[in-house]
């Protein structure tokens, strides 16, 4: 006999055999977690180790600048992440009863009114659970707000051909019809398109989605124009907040006549971007979209808009990192932060210019938070790609910039506020070493297949082999003098990406594996082997670099 929660009970029922027990149809007949990796590491030492090892493979934040452009891989500070451990925020329910939750509350309340004051929007809702999520929520409110008015025929949304791809695809699901403006040489919104676009479509015109900063890295030199020639046709205007650290302090969205933009919390205030980790996009609005907010049918939030999230605050559970941000940093700190991530921009863009023109400027010749080195005349030159470069900044020690967008062949470079001139130089003398590699391509010094860059990364499998490349090791591994001692290789050689991109590419076991097996009919023998397993199929998943295979 046992007890259990105070009832006892005859165990002996439990038993396969036992008339009580699961009933055989709904017993689990096949193998599970066969992998060796859910065996082999049976002491904290050894996962330790197993983690330990998975880090040295990646070429992440802890070692290097992240220079993607358009996505602010800043720095998340420990204290700014230390809160959502504890268990008063990690362990409250989203559906908590509120007079259970004030502590939360008041975070919400007071995070909200400081990205109001930021934005110079009337008020914030932080449902949305990414940025993606706040671009529909907002023109949801823009659509609440036509109907209310009887103006259910407005449904063009203009969309610059710089905006980011999201932007359509939101306006897309909101029943909005999409309709491009043209961007002028200079990477501006093309004002006489624009004008043209507004007069054709003035009855219908639902909204105009603005990025400012453009994606092409510069600001909208006619934005106050732009949001009027909008207003006057009776369309709002939604500013797409994702480049706001090259506002924050500087300008206001709210103020310069946008009526409603997402701000990206896992990008300029601080919540960890990337790795598949939960996000939050929040919308501020103006004090006339206010009603249109999302709602939530569990929680009254004062607003009418459609939920967009199944939590009345998204994910509410990392909103202390942002709070921490903003109350660590203070005005003050949050312009300098600003002024920082504008200035590490400009800085690389005038050291780099001279080896890779940047694409666009301002009428000064600056950028704003992110730069475009552009490739492709060097590319039609020599064939060396941008894919090329990126993958020789590997041996550098660097992760790759954004490749190709918002255009093709080119570089999106973005220091952000958190590195400091020194790693700027160091990434300045890794292209500028690149860029002398290029020309010994172009003078038929370096052989235009058989070279540094068309070889990188290098791996130290490449390196311990037989070495039959017309250059030495040592430029391979140690391309410039600050990488002797190195503590980072690449674990893995590239891999015909433009192939994977349009191809499936698996790394469990082929199909042929299972052809002889029946999952519903076979349990796991006794020394834990699985019948039925295809004849020389793999006993584990083996890796995407055995399926893949490298490139020559």
């Amino acid at each position: 006999m046992a007890a259990s929660f105070g009832v006892a009970f005859d165990d002996a029922a439990l038993d396969e055999d036992g008339a009580d027990a699961l009933p055989g149809e709904l017993r689990r007949r096949s193998a599970y977690l066969t992998h060796p990796v859910f065996s082999a590491h049976r002491s904290e030492t050894s996962m330790l180790r197993y983690l330990r090892s998975l880090s040295d493979k990646d070429l992440a934040l802890d070692r290097t600048m992240i220079p993607l452009g358009s996505c602010t891989m800043k720095l998340n500070a420990a204290t700014e992440m230390a809160a959502i451990t504890w268990p008063e925020f990690a362990g409250l329910h989203p559906f908590a009863p509120v007079e259970q939750a004030r502590g939360y509350t008041r975070l919400i309340d007071e995070l909200c009114g400081w990205l109001a004051e930021v934005t110079g929007y009337a008020a914030v809702s932080v449902q949305p659970n990414a940025g993606s999520q706040g671009e529909f929520a907002g023109l949801l409110a823009i659509r609440g707000y036509h109907r209310s008015r009887g103006d259910e025929g407005r449904d063009v949304c203009l969309i610059p051909s710089s905006a980011h791809g999201t932007n359509a695809a939101s306006a897309v699901m909101a029943g909005m019809r999409v309709v491009v403006v043209a961007c002028d040489e200079a990477g501006n919104v093309d004002l006489g398109d624009l004008r043209a676009k507004v007069d054709q479509h003035a009855e219908r015109l639902a909204a105009i989605m603005l990025t400012y900063p453009s994606t092409h890295g510069v600001y909208e030199t006619e934005v106050r124009e732009i949001c009027a020639a909008v207003h006057d046709a009776g369309g709002q205007v939604y500013v797409d907040g994702a480049n706001l650290n090259a506002l924050v302090g500087l300008a206001r969205p709210g103020r310069f006549g946008s009526d409603v933009s997402h701000l990206n919390l896992h990008k300029t205030f601080c919540i960890p971007h990337g790795g598949g980790g939960p996000g939050v996009g929040p919308i501020g609005v103006a004090e006339h979209l206010v009603p249109f907010l999302p709602g939530h049918p569990l929680v009254d939030t004062g607003t009418s808009g459609p939920a967009v999230s199944g939590a009345p605050y998204g994910s509410a559970g990392i909103l202390p990192i942002s709070w921490a941000y903003v109350r660590l940093m203070g005005p003050d700190g949050l312009t300098r932060a600003t002024e920082h991530a504008i200035l590490g921009a400009n800085y690389l863009a005038s050291r780099l210019r001279e080896h890779f023109p940047v694409l666009y400027t301002g009428a000064d010749g600056m950028v704003a938070h992110e730069c475009i080195l552009d490739i492709r005349p060097l590319t039609k030159a020599t064939g060396i790609t941008n894919d090329d470069i990126a993958k020789r900044l590997i041996d550098f020690g660097f992760h790759a910039p954004t490749m190709s967008f918002p255009v093709a062949g080119t570089l999106m470079v973005e220091p952000t506020e958190s590195e400091d001139k020194a790693e700027l130089d160091r990434f300045v003398e890794a292209m500028v070493t690149i860029r002398g590699e290029i020309e010994k391509v172009a003078t038929g010094e370096y052989d235009a297949t058989d070279n540094p860059l068309r070889n990188a990364p290098h791996t130290l499998a490449m390196l311990a082999g037989e070495w039959e490349r017309p250059y030495p090791r040592t430029t391979a591994i140690y391309p410039v003098r600050g990488l002797q001692g190195r503590s980072y290789l690449s674990p893995v050689r590239r891999i015909d990406q433009a192939y994977g991109d349009r191809n499936l590419v698996c790394a469990c076991p082929p199909i042929e594996a299972f052809a002889e097996h029946d999952f519903g009919a076979h349990a796991p023998d006794a020394d834990g082997s699985t019948p039925g397993r295809a004849a020389g199929a793999p006993d584990d998943l083996g890796t995407t670099a055995d399926v893949v295979g490298a490139q020559a």
